[in-house]
């Protein structure tokens, strides 16, 4: 039988539980220490490195051979981000669900210097057509590489007014399809630890608009879950795999016709070729956000910092109380 443990016994257990404690709790505040001297440093560092990419840009990489997929690319910014795409030597996969408008762009990127072109008919607010379109890609094309989410709609409806069938429809269109065209492609591109996912988001994903509601709520979904999924991508390694979240005004495509900005000059209603130049510019330099014009950068930081009144008083100011007064745009329109 073992003997019972003494007062000196108990005392000796005691104090190396509080030796091993101590030592822990060093370990920690070393730890701690350590970890936010790296974290300082590693500010300092990046930091400087935003400066220095405003004078010097960072070096375009190559992406000849890579298979782009573009969802609404029967028109606007997806037309013209195939067209743009088109002398770069990648093969071009366009997906919308107009015909008519592929064949077009088919056509135009083939005058652009595309040599292999690939369009199909493509409802992307319908999960099962997704998949079963994405199996046909991978089979006759081959695993896409840079995927850009662009095919979008708009009621441009107050909320009250807008048909519980068009709401939904904006979420699928809007949100619910990146879910699927990720689950799609993504599985190559982590295997591979290499690709690109492109989310067309909208400034209206950051700050809410009078008259917008499901719109706003479609992309703000659409820029948190590919924030999301980026940071999946980080904490498991695939660092190969590069996102960009686009977020820029109003663009001149059609979608928005008839809406308005009181203070053109600081925030203008966007040219679309400027607009595609400078995703493609974002997407050849892992840009991970793209807002636009340069003001929202702005805007958006000024939003999280005042007051909620201020931020009110600001936005009558800048007229977001009045964007949407004389839409006119196409409910069903692709951006």
């Amino acid at each position: 039988m073992l003997p019972l443990a003494g007062p000196r016994f108990i005392r000796c257990q005691t104090h190396r539980l509080q030796v091993i404690y101590k030592s822990l709790l060093g370990i920690r505040r070393m730890n701690f220490l350590m970890e936010t001297l790296q974290v300082i440093v590693m500010s300092i560092y990046y930091n400087m490195e935003a400066v220095v990419r405003l004078f010097i840009p960072p070096k375009n990489k190559n992406v000849t051979g890579e298979i782009v997929l573009i969802t609404g690319a029967g028109s606007g910014i997806g037309r013209l981000l195939a067209e743009k795409f088109a002398p770069l030597g990648v093969s071009l996969v366009l997906w919308d669900i107009n015909q008519e408008g592929m064949e077009e762009t088919s056509r135009l990127v083939q005058e652009k210097g595309a040599t292999k072109v690939h369009y199909y008919l493509c409802d992307c607010s319908d999960k099962s057509e997704v998949y079963r379109v994405a199996d046909k890609v991978k089979r006759e094309v081959g695993d896409v590489s840079i995927l850009i989410n662009n095919a979008g709609i708009v009621t441009g409806r107050k909320f009250m007014d807008a048909p519980d069938s068009l709401i939904e429809k904006t979420f699928e269109v809007n949100t619910m399809a990146h879910f699927w065209t990720y689950k799609a492609f993504l599985p190559a591109m982590t295997a591979n630890n290499h690709g690109h996912l492109v989310s067309i988001a909208s400034s209206a994903g950051l700050i809410g608009v009078n008259g917008l509601a499901d719109y706003c709520a479609s992309k703000f979904a659409a820029i948190g879950f590919a924030e999301s999924v980026a940071l999946e991508l980080l904490a498991t390694g695939k660092d190969g795999v590069k996102t960009t979240i686009v977020c820029p005004f109003f663009i001149n495509t059609g979608m928005f016709d008839g809406c308005n900005t009181k203070w053109p000059l600081l925030l203008p209603i966007l040219d679309p070729d400027y607009v595609a130049n400078k995703i493609i510019e974002a997407i050849l330099t892992d840009q991970v956000y793209l807002l636009l014009p340069r003001t929202m950068y702005f805007i958006i930081g000024l939003k999280n910092i005042i007051p909620a009144k201020l931020g009110i008083l600001l936005g009558m100011y800048l007229g977001a109380f009045n964007f949407m007064d004389a839409f006119k745009g196409r409910v069903k329109k692709v951006e």
